[in-house]
């Protein structure tokens, strides 16, 4: 006993060492800080050409040309820093602020021509940060249009180079920042897949290590119990009970291996029997009925759960005396029932219990249904229904057994 009692212990600070890499090799990539405006900033460095004229003097109304040139600046840095959040890149202000930034802009180019030209190419970096969407193939040939035209009147066909450099701009930049955006968001639920793929797989571990050390343990309890009143009068009867402990507990470090790696698949013919020999232990007469079509493994798996939980409630709380399991089936569904005439609602089992409400999702997953409550009758009644999947595996057919 203290053996196996050992291995268990070892066997459950085992996965934690060795999954450790796995789950580090599998960590999502860190999703990094949006892009802000100030990406934006060293393109302004192209206006340095019209500010070379202003202090060479090379410009008529140097004044109007400074007070253009401020407030085309600060256009720019407000339209480019509103332009990386969603809500005030579509209000109305940063919308109107581009269109003054696109008056100032031909205003600039048809009053001083030259180097000035080359804000229209600036122009269409904030249009395209701030325009994208549906409608942004017409904004950026509209665009692009405009500076052909203002550009063409101050140098002719030089014009078509402004207008090139400004559709150019305006389309690369909304295409990089809306792929940024996009793969912003597939990092992001890529790691909101991950949580959850995490979060169900400690559920699931969680269910699966509840439901099987709780029964075992409880049949060990019971058996060992029944050892040690059967010790003084009956050695032989005792040691068969202590056999049978030993291999409830070898049979429970198979199930705990199989559990953690999630391969486990429950018989419900061998939780039949366990179930047998639990409630026997325990003073408690057990009475299988069977019938039906062969059920499929998975059914026969989640229906096996049913009756480990149930019967384990029986034993643990409900003072019964008779416990009767029931299986009846169709080739769409087929029905269990568990119930007992112990104390009923009346004592712990109470209320849905942290096994039983594991095994109601688990059925609620698989299409199935899960009730437990109070017999009308009298003592414990849970009842599964589930439908019945395409494979198929013999469990028994019209089969009645009682136990003693």
């Amino acid at each position: 006993m203290t053996r196996t009692l050992g291995r268990l212990h070892r066997l459950s600070r085992q996965p934690a060492r060795k999954s450790a890499p796995s789950e580090a090799c599998e960590r999502p990539e860190p999703i990094e800080p949006p892009p802000t405006g100030l990406r934006f900033l060293p393109w302004l460095l192209m206006g340095l050409g019209s500010l070379a004229h202003l202090f060479q003097g090379r410009t008529s109304n140097p004044w109007i040309g400074v007070l253009g040139l401020l407030v085309f600046n600060s256009l720019y840095i407000y339209v480019a820093v509103r332009s990386f959040h969603e809500k005030s890149r579509e209000s109305p202000s940063t919308r109107l602020a581009l269109v003054v930034m696109t008056l100032v802009t031909c205003g600039l180019s048809l009053a001083f021509g030259g180097n000035w030209l080359l804000f229209f190419p600036l122009l269409g970096l904030a249009a395209g940060a701030a325009l994208r969407g549906r409608w942004l193939g017409r904004w950026g040939w509209s665009l692009a249009v405009l500076a052909g035209a203002v550009a063409g009147s101050q140098d002719g066909w030089g014009g078509l180079s402004i207008a090139y450099g400004t559709f150019l701009s305006t389309m690369v930049t909304a295409a990089i920042l809306s792929l940024s955006d996009a793969v912003r968001q597939l990092r992001a639920a890529r790691e909101e897949l991950a949580t959850r793929a995490v979060a169900e797989e400690r559920l699931r571990f969680s269910r699966d290590l509840h439901d099987l050390l709780g029964h075992t343990l409880s049949v060990i309890v019971v058996k060992s119990e029944a050892a040690r009143r059967l010790a003084p009068r009956d050695l032989d009867a005792a040691l068969t009970q202590i056999t049978d402990i030993e291999a409830v507990g070898r049979q429970a470090l198979t199930e705990v291996r199989e559990a953690v790696t999630g391969y486990r698949e429950g018989s419900l013919g061998t939780e039949l029997d366990r179930a047998r020999s639990a409630l026997t232990a325990a003073d408690v007469e057990p009475v299988v009925h069977l019938s039906g079509p062969p059920l499929p493994a998975q059914t026969e798996a989640l229906l096996g759960w049913v009756v480990r939980e149930a019967v384990t409630n029986v034993v643990r709380h409900s003072g019964a005396s008779r416990c009767e399991i029931a299986v009846s089936g169709s080739a769409e569904r087929v029905r269990l029932t568990v119930t007992d005439n112990g104390t009923g609602g009346d004592g712990p089992a109470q209320g849905p219990g942290t096994g039983l409400t594991g095994l109601t999702e688990r059925l609620a997953a698989a299409g199935g249904s899960l009730t437990a409550g109070a017999d009308p009758q009298g003592g414990f009644a849970v009842t599964a229904e589930l439908p019945v999947g395409a494979e198929g595996t013999t469990v028994g057919a019209d089969e009645t057994a009682a136990g003693a």
